[in-house]
């Protein structure tokens, strides 16, 4: 899908005010109502945005760990990647995985309610394939940086 400026500039704001309503963001791209409708309707069916999440602050809503691991397999066949994979979407306390190129193979952020939840994740992470597991976990102290959206300018400016 092509993205002209206005797409462009729907998507910057959705990005950071996904709670728009209809009225104001057509305003801010200078469009009617029912085209900016339109518009946001085909970047959804386009795959282009969602799904819809709100950031919660759960330093505020309760107790937790969140902890940065990188993993390495052993085994780098096919099914063990999707073995291990498998394993970490199973968690709902893995809120991220990703596969990497590099010295390891998976980045996974996991957050848990305590330590010990941390620790039977991570041992049933290692369970997915004994002794073929290696995980190194790094507790996060602080976020300094949180993620507030993609510096789309930046990133589109190459593809006008």
């Amino acid at each position: 899908m092509q993205l002209d400026r206005i797409s462009r500039n729907i998507l910057s704001i959705l990005q950071q005010e996904a709670r728009i309503t209809n009225q104001d963001l057509a305003n801010r791209v200078g469009l009617s109502p029912s085209s900016c409708l339109n518009r946001v309707r085909k970047l959804e069916e386009a795959g282009l945005i969602g799904p819809y999440l709100s950031n919660l602050n759960l330093a505020k809503i309760c107790r937790s760990v969140e902890v940065i691991c990188t993993v390495s397999l052993k085994d780098q066949s096919t099914d063990a990647f999707r073995s291990f994979q498998s394993a970490a979407q199973s968690h709902p306390e893995v809120v991220e995985c990703y596969t990497v190129s590099g010295t390891f193979d998976f980045f996974l952020r996991i957050v848990a309610p305590d330590m010990a939840r941390y620790n039977d994740i991570n041992d049933m992470l290692l369970d997915v394939l004994p002794g073929m597991v290696n995980i190194s976990s790094h507790v996060v102290l602080t976020n300094v940086k949180p993620f507030r959206g993609y510096p789309l300018d930046a990133l589109l400016e190459q593809t006008l």
